[in-house]
């Protein structure tokens, strides 16, 4: 698929003035003040089919970073919601050992037990074998350090690969961020020290709210490594992140974390798609990797499936997907996390943004 910005224009739902925002984001990125010596030489132009294979398991060069990192990645939230915990370290540990090697998580999640869980998992040599992100939710500089902190003692690990800035989805997140005492000076001090090697941010409610964070964070020589944002088969129709901020992440090798393919569920309630279909029109895309909530060993075992039967798609397969979901798109009313609260963990917790 071709997104290009005469593409976008063509596609974009939203008035010229969102393409004229765009532009402006496009024009302000700049090299980040973040990157350092685990930093590789930029990749050729980004495509969504740089794909290599291990094993069983299908890989993509995460962005400018050089990393690479399975196709699916093991959704945190789900792992910390098994009654057993030694359920949840078997199916992480399981995932690994299938190829899987980009583990999600974040802080607040599960009241931080997806994090202490997985930092048992990673226990035996497994920390060893996978590409680790956390998600704070702190805005403060303050805040941001002590989550920090507390997340590296629950996963057990001096260091994250990634970490995130979580549920960037108000428009004055972005000011919060970088003001003076904001939380991208813990991150950075975080970098400094090895506490952290990349850097991104993640949110799930408007294009637009990702496009500000970008453009303030190239106002301040800022850069992300990766963007983690909903793209499936129904965001296509809809307040669109892939059609308003992927062109952008492309364009500047920034790694591309595409989540909610199956939005939790409710896409699959629209009765126009299988799971299989959602995942394959996402991995289809130009993302890095796709985050999926895996929560027993079923699951995991339709994850390997999908990577094992996932093949390019075409044009007429993409647009065959789209014409059968655009009715059902229309309104968000299967994107819950745009169209609802129902997933925004800060606001019904703001004590947590500092």
């Amino acid at each position: 698929m071709d997104f290009n910005r005469r593409n976008f224009l063509k596609t974009a739902s939203i008035s010229g003035l969102v393409a004229a925002g765009l532009a402006t984001v496009e024009s302000f990125i700049k090299p980040s003040r973040a990157a350092n010596s685990s930093h590789q030489a930029a990749p050729s132009a980004a495509t969504s089919h740089n794909l290599t294979r291990s094993g069983e398991m299908l890989y993509k060069t995460l962005g400018r970073t050089g990393e690479k990192v399975s196709v699916l990645g093991l959704g945190g939230f789900h792992i910390g919601t098994q009654k057993d915990e030694q359920e949840s370290i078997r199916i992480i540990r399981s995932a690994i050992d299938g190829g899987i090697n980009f583990m999600d998580n974040s802080w607040d999640y599960n009241n931080g037990d997806s994090e202490i869980r997985m930092g048992k998992a990673l226990q035996g040599g497994y920390r060893q074998k996978v590409f680790l992100m956390t998600k704070i939710d702190g805005r403060t500089q303050e805040a941001a350090a002590q989550q920090i902190d507390q997340s590296l003692q629950r996963l057990q690990t001096d260091h994250v690969d990634l970490l995130q800035f979580h549920e960037v989805i108000r428009l004055e997140d972005p000011d919060r961020i970088f003001a003076p005492g904001g939380a991208i000076e813990a991150f950075l001090d975080a970098q400094k020290s090895g506490k952290v090697r990349y850097i991104g941010f993640t949110g799930h409610k408007d294009p637009l709210v990702h496009l500000r964070m970008l453009e303030i964070a190239a106002k301040h020589n800022f850069r992300f490594d990766t963007v983690q944002m909903p793209l499936n088969v129904m965001d296509a129709h809809f307040r669109s992140f892939q059609h308003l901020v992927l062109p952008v992440l492309v364009k500047n090798q920034i790694g591309v974390l595409g989540m909610k393919s199956i939005g939790s569920q409710f896409i699959l309630k629209s009765n126009t798609v299988t799971a299989i279909e959602c995942l394959h029109y996402s991995m289809n895309l130009p993302t890095s990797t796709v985050i999926t909530g895996i929560d027993s060993m079923p699951i995991l075992n339709q994850a390997f499936e999908v990577v094992r039967t996932f093949k390019p798609l075409s044009e007429e397969q993409v647009a065959a997907l789209l014409e059968r979901t655009a009715t059902a798109a229309a309104n968000g009313q299967y994107e819950l996390f745009k169209t609802t609260s129902h997933f925004d963990s800060t606001a019904q917790h703001p004590q947590w943004l500092g």
